[in-house]
């Protein structure tokens, strides 16, 4: 995995379990890579992955079972949504909206450009649909 040197490394593979958990790759009540697992596969410390684990933990996303390792909480991908759309909603979103304005970007070429973003997505997996 690539970091980005402006965000603390230990939120980045939070967010990577979040998005793996979001994707359905990591599905609730199943178990997780270890934390010498995650550690080996992402090339960092596992106290760091440990500190992510830990704050995944805090706010109810993952459990751990003595002995197993840590596990999907029911209802975590409900979380994981619900604090990523707020974060959005926040701090991106206005962000977005200022940009918008100091660019002079209106509604009506934004809406353009996301209607070419899901004809080009739909036509991508349709492709990909028949292929397999």
């Amino acid at each position: 995995m690539r970091f980005d040197e402006s965000r603390s490394i230990f939120m980045q593979i939070r967010d990577y379990v979040g998005d793996m958990i979001l994707n359905g790759k990591y599905p609730e009540d199943e178990r997780i890579p270890s934390v010498r697992d995650m550690a080996a596969t992402m090339e960092v410390n596992p106290n760091t992955v440990l500190r992510s684990y830990g704050q995944l933990q805090d706010e109810g996303i993952i459990y751990n079972q003595r002995g197993l390792g840590y596990f999907v909480s029911p209802g975590a991908r409900k979380r994981v949504l619900a604090s990523r759309k707020e974060n959005f909603l926040l701090h991106t979103l206005p962000e977005l909206f200022h940009t918008m304005e100091v660019l002079e970007i209106d509604f009506t070429e934004v809406r353009e450009y996301y209607e070419k973003y899901t004809d080009e997505r739909t036509l991508n997996e349709a492709e990909q649909s028949r292929r397999t």
